[in-house]
């Protein structure tokens, strides 16, 4: 195998970085998921969905980074990580050779000043510790990442044990690049997956959850459930989908336009759970309002009948009580469903069909000009019209609606 990486798949504005630092006499070297995914693709392996950013590793302590660079942004600066701006105002992180000094299984603490090989020791794997001389390509790989990657490994550099104790996320981040990659852990690595994965509960719900999220995002779903439930961590961070049937985890791979979000509903409905438990799921989490939202709503109009495709009322009916989450309930039905209804839908909203009050061809202020009084009654009224041009669309003039406006209910 070569033993250079091709520089001209570095981006201009990071090797303007690199240069600075090794202008003011600092070492740098080219590390992060695109060196991983660069040397993957050469390889013949599978690209993952999306690719990692180009890092720098260097010598230069946080504070002397900060002063070779007119705009950074102290992104991790305890852990020796600056964000250095380019023109384009794009982030590029460069961080100090560092090593851990102690660690309780969820934060780190670290020590500068070590070398290029120590900081790549303190690594979670083996595909991920390697570097890239910024002038000459040369490749430092003191833990055979790139044998690794065309193993289709994913190994954990030195004891597997110390590092997943380190940092019980690695765990998590170990079942990410098993699913992104389409590669297979370790066994050694995997036998320290299985034993820390009934300790995730050291780990934040964030950090969790956004692991979660990335591995959908790389990964097939099936994949991503099932090596969740191998490595026993479904039962530890969502207890719920540990009741999803096995044979359930390819229907998740046909959920159509499939966000993380998405996904995650479908999981949620098909593992049985109702509104209120999908919610408090997410909750739990600490999943954004709007997505937490966004969940309940979907599993909770997948618990309800969907309407005959060839029933254009019904159709209408179900969309205007579905406004909001019919997208994500139609992505998620079974396919020969999707197919049917889907396509009512469609030519529903490219008529026009009326879904919502503010669709009406009249409003409150056009009621009351027309006699009807202010008050509860104004907003029956307008529900009342908003009814009947459900049933007939045609009917949604403006003449039409006065005249049915003055008509008793």
């Amino acid at each position: 195998m070569a033993e250079h990486f091709p520089l001209t798949r570095i981006p201009d504005s990071v090797r303007a970085i690199a240069r600075r630092l090794q202008g003011a006499g600092h070492g740098a070297w080219y590390v992060g998921g695109a060196i991983r995914d660069v040397l993957l693709a050469d390889l013949g392996g599978r690209a993952p969905q999306r690719t990692g950013d180009f890092d720098i590793a260097t010598s230069a302590r946080p504070e002397e980074v900060q002063s070779l660079f007119r705009r950074t942004v102290p992104v991790g600066i305890e852990h020796g990580t600056v964000a250095v701006l380019d023109d384009a105002n794009v982030a590029h992180e460069v961080t100090t050779f560092r090593r851990d000094v102690m660690t309780d299984g969820r934060h780190a603490v670290v020590e500068f000043g070590v070398s290029l090989e120590d900081d790549l020791a303190r690594r979670d794997f083996t595909i991920n510790a390697i570097a890239v001389h910024p002038e000459t390509g040369e490749l430092v790989d003191p833990f055979n990442g790139r044998s690794d990657l065309a193993a289709g490994l994913v190994r954990a550099v030195g004891d597997p044990s110390a590092r997943m104790r380190e940092d019980r996320l690695r765990v998590l981040r170990a079942l990410r690049f098993a699913a992104a990659l389409e590669f297979t852990v370790d066994p050694g690595t995997w036998a320290s997956v299985m034993a820390f994965a009934t300790e995730l509960d050291h780990l934040s719900r964030e950090r969790v959850r956004d692991e979660w999220l990335k591995t959908l995002t790389t990964g097939r779903a099936s994949v991503t459930v099932g090596l969740w439930r191998r490595a026993g961590a479904l039962p530890a961070v969502w207890p719920e989908l540990a009741a999803l049937p096995p044979g359930m985890d390819e229907r998740l791979d046909q959920v159509v336009d499939a966000d993380a979000v998405r996904v995650t509903a479908a999981a949620l409905h098909l593992a049985g759970c109702e509104s209120a438990a999908a919610e408090a799921a997410a909750r739990r989490l600490r999943f954004p309002n709007r997505d937490i939202e966004r969940i309940r709503r979907t599993v909770a109009a997948l618990a309800r009948p969907l309407p005959d495709a060839a029933d254009a009322r019904a159709v209408r009916r179900w969309l205007a009580a579905h406004v909001a989450e019919a997208d994500d309930v139609l992505a998620i039905v079974e396919p020969r469903v999707h197919t049917a209804l889907a396509g009512a839908v469609r030519a529903e909203r490219a008529a026009g069909a009326p879904l919502r009050l503010a669709d009406l061809a009249v409003t409150g202020e056009d009621l009351m000009a027309a006699g009807v009084p202010a008050g509860p009654g104004l907003g029956a009224t307008l529900r009342r019209l908003l009814d009947a041009v459900l049933d007939d669309p045609a009917c949604n003039t403006r003449d039409s609606l006065l005249a049915l406006a003055k008509q008793a209910p």
